[in-house]
């Protein structure tokens, strides 16, 4: 079974019982950081949101079927108030408990049982490890939501803009990402190359680390299927453990920014 598949197993035979990210985490066998990543990838929404759903869901269905006492289906579903319950069911679906107890779930957005497709798409090359020095890097940060992933094009844009100056090697850095499918991308360069850093862009410290390199050689906008690839079907049976560190994507003179082909390696840090 696929690291995404694991995830879904565990929150559907799980969901009854109270569940931090970093539990379904443990159950796929990854980082919170890279099964948030991965979650969102597969799936389109982020896990945390995921479990509210789907537990909200059955509320719904408890209450369509007449249960009688809102607190105890509040409580099943994890919440430790009426209120909060309320509050969250409301949110979910544009009606309160009481309505649907009495209406029923007709016209509800209900979140239905995900199952993930288990056909990978291999990378052209084996992926290989290497072992880095300290380096730092620096470039345009933005924080992103699950939805804004589309803005990062705009990064590079606009780090080509303020420093036009041809580098044969840059990286883009994915790190803090939290329950919602947040996360932080820079679009960067090493530091060694901007002799002045304008005081705007930020600056990412990277320690010595081991990295699982892999080859993505295809249009840039299809990236996402290699790095499902690596996390979902290559890395249960490599024997590798992912670290809690960013990801990277470094991109070389093979690279054409205009065209958006030539390319990329992503590296995934690991132990």
């Amino acid at each position: 079974m696929s690291a995404a598949g694991k995830a879904l197993w565990y929150i559907e035979t799980h969901a009854d019982r109270p569940l931090a990210l970093a539990d379904v985490a443990a159950a796929a066998g990854l980082s919170p950081f890279h099964l948030s990543r991965l979650f969102q990838a597969r799936t389109g929404t982020s896990v945390m949101r995921y479990l509210r759903g789907r537990r909200l869901t059955a509320a719904a269905q408890r209450l369509a079927d007449g249960a009688g006492d809102i607190l105890q289906v509040a409580l099943g579903a994890g919440y430790t108030t009426h209120a909060a319950f309320t509050r969250a069911f409301s949110d979910q679906f544009g009606q309160t408990p009481e309505r649907v107890r009495e209406q029923g779930t007709d016209g509800l957005a209900l979140v239905q049982a995900i199952r993930v497709d288990e056909a990978p798409v291999a990378c052209d090359e084996a992926p290989r490890l290497l072992d880095t020095p300290a380096f730092q890097l620096v470039g345009i940060g933005m924080r992103h939501t699950r939805d804004s992933g589309g803005a990062i094009p705009g990064q590079w844009a606009q780090l080509n803009r303020e420093w036009p100056t041809p580098a044969p090697i840059s990286f883009g850095v994915c790190c803090n990402s939290d329950d919602d499918g947040g996360f932080d991308y820079i679009a960067a360069l090493p530091a060694s190359a901007v002799p002045s850093v304008p005081a705007h862009w930020q600056r990412v410290a990277i320690p010595p680390r081991r990295y699982l390199v892999a080859w993505h050689g295809g249009h840039i906008s299809t990236i996402r299927s290699t790095w499902f690839w690596l996390l979902d079907h290559y890395l249960p049976g490599s024997g590798l453990s992912l670290a809690d560190a960013p990801d990277l994507e470094r991109y070389d003179m093979r690279f054409d920014e205009h065209s958006g082909n030539g390319g990329v390696e992503i590296w995934l840090p690991v132990e």
